[in-house]
């Protein structure tokens, strides 16, 4: 028997909410509910249910920034999405669907609309073709997939690899770019400098992860910079080569696509912790967020390896700062620290502290 579907009822009336979960638990789906928009993107972001059903008019946040969050984070973005609208909010849908929502259902329904509408679109989403695997393999297999003319062959075989050392600069803020980097051994610490000339780490990306398009997509110089965190390897595909990749196959553009709604969410999430958030909380969030980037699959803890500088830089405070919260983050026992390294001892505790 096949697992039950998972389906996220977002809806601030309780007597609603109440009547759609148990319509769909009666028809053996697995449901989850949320009173708020807020709510419903943490639940949605944590759990990927396979379908949302979501009320327009909303405290905390109304399901237009529901939906509008969720399309921008790739692992949400796929996910069929249903509002739930009174009558007198129709016109307000043309907004919704714009937005990117599959469906809308007006209150009242009866129970075989609403069953109809999630079968449909479930049905929908069955076939989602899934991204490429982030290796060097991967990154063959990417070119490949693009291949149609003997001169992307030649191109795509021809790449360079370049090493570099802890801290040398890969490209850096007012350099023309002229290649699109793919890291296929290490990390990079990707920065940009405010008016005062300070410095911030917007990102760390790690094997598998590509830097320097935005600027190539641009034509423009580079507004940030990007250093090795420690010994790296990259992969230098030529400014042609990448503009073939994208134009030769609707599939792998549609891919590249994919890559930067994740960064742009990920900076969105960004600025609004570093707007709203505790440095205890931006911290435990920088922890986690390099966890994710340094774990190694069968290793119990992870360590990671950063300044200091870099760590305050990442987080938006001074050095000083960190290094008390790190040192309270040990003696609460969710971290070990030696020098650079960071060791990983409790990462539930530090999602707990992030909410």
């Amino acid at each position: 028997m096949k697992d039950a579907k998972k389906i996220l009822i977002i809806e601030d009336n309780a007597e609603v909410r109440d009547n759609v979960a148990e319509i769909l638990e009666l028809s053996n789906y697995d449901v989850l509910t949320a009173e708020n928009g807020k709510t419903g993107v943490q639940i949605a972001s944590k759990e990927h249910p396979d379908l949302i059903i979501c009320d327009v008019m909303m405290p905390e946040l109304d399901g237009f920034g529901v939906l509008h969050i969720l399309s921008k984070n790739p692992k949400t973005a796929s996910i069929p999405f249903i509002f739930l609208t009174a009558k007198a909010e129709k016109a307000d849908l043309r907004k919704g669907m714009n937005l990117g929502a599959d469906d809308y259902i007006t209150k009242p329904f009866d129970d075989a609309e609403l069953l109809d509408a999630i079968e449909i679109r479930l049905r929908k989403s069955d076939i989602i073709k899934e991204a490429f695997d982030k290796t060097e393999n991967g990154l063959k297999a990417f070119i490949d997939e693009a291949r149609g003319k003997e001169e992307i062959i030649k191109l795509s075989q021809d790449r360079t690899i370049k090493n570099y050392r802890k801290k040398d600069p890969i490209f850096q803020e007012g350099e023309y770019p002229n290649y699109l980097f793919f890291i296929t051994k290490g990390k990079v610490k990707v920065t940009m400098n405010n008016e005062e000339g300070r410095e911030y780490v917007i990102a760390v990306r790690k094997e598998g992860d590509f830097v320097g398009y935005l600027a190539l997509l641009k034509n423009e110089k580079y507004a940030i910079s990007a250093y090795a965190l420690e010994l790296t390897s990259i992969s230098l595909i030529p400014k042609t080569d990448f503009f073939a990749l994208l134009h030769s196959n609707r599939d792998v553009s549609n891919k590249f696509i994919k890559m930067l709604a994740d960064n742009i969410y990920e900076k969105e999430v960004q600025l609004l912790s570093l707007a709203y958030n505790s440095v205890r909380k931006r911290v435990a969030e920088a922890l986690v967020q390099l966890h994710n980037k340094y774990k190694v699959s069968g290793r119990p803890n992870t360590e990671i390896v950063i300044l200091r500088e870099d760590l305050a830089n990442m987080v938006g405070t001074a050095k000083e700062t960190v290094i008390r919260t790190l040192a309270d983050f040990k003696d609460e026992k969710l971290v070990k620290v030696k020098g650079s390294r960071i060791t990983i001892l409790n990462l539930y505790g530090l999602e707990n502290i992030i909410g």
